[in-house]
């Protein structure tokens, strides 16, 4: 029991670079990728992270992850990149990351219905927590908020959430590269042609925006996307959503030291009240407050 508790600590801790880069993407695309450009900015990001991880995978493909890839690739990059776009233009970097912290209750609830998983109790409570945390980082601040933003971040969230859960039903016979490379290819082709005709000529890029296009493509996408899917098939959908909420510590913190955003107290102590509530979420320290409750009983 401790070995497997131990071994949910690791996958936990490589499941925790994901939120983590994708926190940084919120700052990197507000301060150097060009406004108005959104499913450009989306393909950019998907289209070379999956030829690289393909050409790492060396595997297509087969029976039904050609439809499963496409329904995964809108959901969790395609549409999802579009609307976390969006928001990031439109809002400040602690706040675009922020709305998505709302995760965790949404993957314990679809994974609920449709994976059959009951959260635990410590899971439940820690979302709670997790869910104050962002409250008070969010209706705490001292700038205004977009609402087209906040729309924005909660609709991809919601895909992103039931694509998460999606992806850990459909993924036991497939390892997470190459679902992961799978899913990012589809995303790209279906893009390209939307940002063709919405969009027209690709915008200007000088060496600066090619570098944030590489570090979110390379980074905020290629490997975060493998570590966050690999979490999922070793650890409950619940566990994996609360490590999300690192994303949004991540995105306050960023741009409250880079980009000059102010952090006040109440959103001090919700970064605090994040952090706690993923700690309560994962199984190490669930079964470390077994132990306790069963040593005061005694």
């Amino acid at each position: 029991m401790g070995d497997d508790r131990h071994r949910a600590g690791a996958w936990a801790l490589l499941t925790a670079i994901a939120p983590i880069a994708w926190g940084t993407t919120y700052f990197v695309t507000r301060e150097f990728l060009p406004d108005g450009y959104p499913f450009y900015g989306a393909l950019i990001r998907a289209l070379p992270a999956g030829i690289l991880l393909l050409i790492l995978a060396r595997r297509r493909p087969r029976g039904s992850w050609w439809w499963k890839s496409v329904v995964l690739g809108v959901l969790n990059m395609g549409a999802f990149f579009v609307l976390v776009y969006v928001a990031a233009q439109l809002l400040p970097t602690s706040i675009a990351s922020t709305v998505m912290a709302a995760g965790p209750v949404a993957m314990m609830l679809l994974a609920w219905g449709l994976l059959g998983a009951r959260p635990r109790a410590a899971q439940a409570v820690a979302a709670l927590i997790g869910i104050l945390g962002v409250a008070l980082l969010l209706l705490t601040g001292t700038q205004a908020v977009n609402g087209l933003g906040v729309a924005a971040s909660v609709s991809a969230l919601i895909m992103s959430s039931l694509g998460y859960v999606l992806a850990k039903k459909w993924s036991s016979d497939v390892d997470a590269l190459s679902s992961t490379a799978w899913q990012l290819i589809a995303a790209g082709v279906i893009l390209a042609p939307v940002a063709v005709v919405t969009e027209g000529l690709p915008p200007a890029m000088d060496a600066t925006t090619w570098l944030a296009y590489g570090y979110i493509s390379i980074v905020g996408t290629a490997v975060a996307f493998v570590a966050w899917f690999t979490g999922l098939r070793h650890l409950g959908a619940g566990t994996v959503g609360l490590i999300g909420l690192l994303n949004p510590v991540t995105g306050v913190l960023l741009g409250t030291l880079l980009a000059g955003e102010f952090l006040t107290l109440r959103q001090a102590v919700g970064v605090l009240v994040i952090l706690c509530g993923v700690l309560l979420g994962q199984p190490i320290f669930s079964g470390a407050l077994i132990r306790v409750r069963a040593w005061m009983r005694a």
